[in-house]
C-alpha cells in the first residue's frame, strides 16, 4: 500500500462540502423477524442454529429487532444528525427462494424504511447482499451431491442479478447509491473454505468457485441496476481489502505479502477493474481449481462493469511473514493456527499483530492503515470512495445513572477520522464514512459477545442507549468533522 506524505499529518484538514456522514448495518444483524411477511431462511439462520457454530448458540431470530422498531431507530439517527445510512436489503425477505417473482410483503419494509429515512433528510444507501444467502439456493439443486449450491455454483450468479433487478425496480426511486456486495473475501473465504461463517464448508476449491461466481454475480447486478435505476444513481461495491505489509524484508516475507495481496485483494480488484486475474494468482491456486472450466468467455467483460464509487471496510493492517512451520494453516483472525485456512494458495504465510493496541476483537488499532489504502485504492483505480465500514468492538459497560460511555471508542473514531483526512488532504476523492456500526447486533459467529454500536442495546429489553461515543459523532457531524 501506497505511504502518506510525511508532513501531511500535521497539516490542518476539512472535510469537503457534502460529505456524507452516515452509519452502517447489515439485515440478519439487526432486523430479527426470521419469520415473518413471507421471508424464508438464509443461510445464516441455518448456520447460527446449527450447534457449535456461533458463540453462546445465539442466533438472529430476534437481534435488536429493528423490523418493528425501525422508526425508533431512524429517529435516533436524525437525532445524531446523521446524513445518510447504509443498510443491507434481506435478499430471503425480498425473493423467499431465490427465484421467481419478489415478496411485495418484503419489499414494503424497505419501502417504509427509505421512507422514514427520506422524511428525516438522510440519505439511504442500499447494499444488495451482506451474506444472507437464500438457504434454498445453497441447497443441493436437480437432486445434485449435498454442497453443489450455493456461490460455488454459476447459478447462484445469475439469480442475484435477477434479485438486484427486483430490488431497483422497487426502490429505485428512493435509494440513490446501491451497493453490490459486502466484504465478498468473507462470502468466498470464511463461508467456503475457513468455515466459521455459513454456510460452513471447507473446501478451497470450492472457495475460489465462490469468489469467481461473486465477480460474475457483481458485475451481472451491475448490469440489471443500470437498466432499473435513473440515469443519476450510483452504483458501488464494498470490500475488506488487506492492507498487507511483510514483517521484514527477508525475500520469503516479501513472497508472502505478495500471496496474500493476490488472493487478499487482486482476485476482487483484477476481474472488476482490469477484467483479469493476475497471472501469479492463477499459479499459487491451479493445484485447487481449473481455472480455464471454471472462467467463460464473456465473464471477465461482464465483472469490469463499470462503477460509480469504491467501497472500502477498513480495521486493521494485515502484518505477514513466512511460517517456518509446514504444519502451519493461517486462520481467518490472522493469529495462529486452524484447521481450515481462508487463504487458498497462501498456507504457508504466518500472520502477526500489527501492535498490542487492541480492541475487543483482538484486531490491532492501526488507523494509518486505512490513509494508505484510501491512497492506493485512489491512485491505482481513480475512483471516488467511500469509507463503507470503519468501527469497533470494546467492553462497554452500563453506569449507575444509565449512560454508557466509551471514550476507547471514541478514541478509536478520532484517529480514523483523522487518518482519512490525512488521504483527503494527499489527494483522495472521498465522498463519505459509514460508521460501524450504528446498534450493538448480533455480531456473527461472536453472537452478542462483542459490541460495535455507537448505541447500546439491552438484548433482554432491546431498550437503545447513545453512548458517550454517539454523541461525540454527532458534534462531529455537526462540524462537518473533528477538531
Amino acid at each position: 500500500m501506497t505511504a502518506l506524505p510525511p508532513d501531511i499529518g500535521s497539516a490542518r484538514r476539512a472535510f469537503p462540502p457534502g460529505f456524507a456522514w452516515g452509519t452502517a448495518t447489515a439485515a440478519y444483524q439487526i432486523e430479527g423477524a426470521v419469520a415473518e411477511d413471507g421471508r424464508t431462511p438464509s443461510i445464516w439462520d441455518t448456520f447460527s442454529h446449527t450447534p457449535g457454530k456461533v458463540d453462546g448458540g445465539d442466533t438472529g431470530d430476534i437481534a435488536v429487532d429493528h423490523y418493528h422498531r425501525f422508526r425508533e431507530d431512524v429517529r435516533m439517527m436524525a437525532d445524531l444528525g446523521l446524513t445518510s445510512y447504509r443498510f443491507s436489503i434481506a435478499w430471503p425477505r425480498v425473493q423467499p427462494t431465490g427465484r421467481g417473482p419478489a415478496s411485495e410483503r418484503g419489499l414494503d419494509f424497505y419501502r417504509a424504511l427509505t421512507d422514514e429515512l427520506l422524511a428525516h433528510g438522510i440519505t439511504p444507501v442500499a447494499t444488495l447482499y451482506h451474506w444472507d444467502l437464500p438457504q434454498e439456493l445453497e441447497n443441493p439443486s436437480n437432486g445434485g451431491p449435498a454442497g453443489d449450491g450455493g456461490w460455488p455454483a454459476r447459478e447462484t450468479a445469475y439469480r442475484f442479478a435477477d434479485y438486484a433487478a427486483l430490488a431497483a425496480e422497487a426502490l429505485g426511486d428512493r435509494v440513490p447509491t446501491w451497493i453490490t456486495l459486502n466484504e465478498p473475501w468473507c462470502s468466498a473465504f470464511l463461508g467456503y473454505g475457513a468455515g466459521v461463517h455459513a454456510p460452513g464448508r471447507t473446501d478451497p476449491g470450492d472457495a475460489l468457485r465462490a469468489a469467481h461466481h461473486l465477480n460474475l454475480g457483481h458485475g451481472l447486478a451491475v448490469g440489471a441496476l443500470r437498466a432499473a435505476l435513473p440515469a443519476s444513481a450510483q452504483v458501488s461495491v464494498s470490500l475488506n481489502l488487506h492492507v498487507v505489509r511483510p514483517l521484514g524484508d527477508r525475500p520469503q516475507d516479501l513472497e508472502a505479502a505478495r500471496r496474500i495481496d493476490a488472493v487478499g485483494n487482486r482476485i476482487w480488484t483484477g476481474p472488476m477493474f482490469r477484467a483479469r486475474y493476475d497471472e501469479d494468482l492463477l499459479e499459487d491456486t491451479a493445484h485447487l481449481v481449473d481455472w480455464d472450466a471454471l472462467v467463460h468467455d464473456g465473464d471477465l467483460t461482464e465483472t469490469s462493469r463499470p462503477i460509480d464509487l469504491l467501497g472500502l471496510n477498513y480495521y486493521n493492517p494485515t502484518v505477514v511473514s513466512a511460517s517456518a512451520d509446514p504444519e502451519h494453516r493461517p486462520r481467518e483472525d490472522g493469529h495462529g493456527s486452524g484447521a481450515h485456512s481462508p487463504w487458498p494458495g497462501a498456507d504457508a504465510v504466518a500472520f502477526h499483530r500489527a501492535n498490542d493496541d487492541v480492541t475487543a476483537m483482538g484486531w490491532p488499532i492501526d488507523p494509518t492503515g486505512l490513509s494508505d489504502a484510501l491512497l492506493t485504492m485512489h491512485r491505482e483505480f481513480g475512483l471516488p470512495l467511500i469509507i463503507s465500514e470503519n468501527g469497533a468492538a470494546f467492553q462497554d459497560t452500563v453506569a449507575p445513572d444509565g449512560t454508557v460511555h466509551d471514550p476507547e471508542r471514541t478514541a478509536y473514531l478520532r484517529r480514523h477520522l483523522d487518518a482519512v483526512a490525512d488521504a483527503i488532504d494527499a489527494g483522495a476523492d472521498v465522498r463519505g464514512y459509514f460508521l460501524w456500526s450504528l446498534l450493538d447486533n448480533f455480531e456473527w459467529a461472536y453472537g452478542y459477545d462483542k459490541r460495535f454500536g455507537i448505541i447500546h442495546v439491552d438484548y433482554d429489553t432491546l431498550v437503545r442507549t447513545p453512548k458517550s461515543s454517539a454523541h461525540w459523532y454527532a458534534e462531529v457531524i455537526r462540524r462537518g468533522g473533528p477538531d
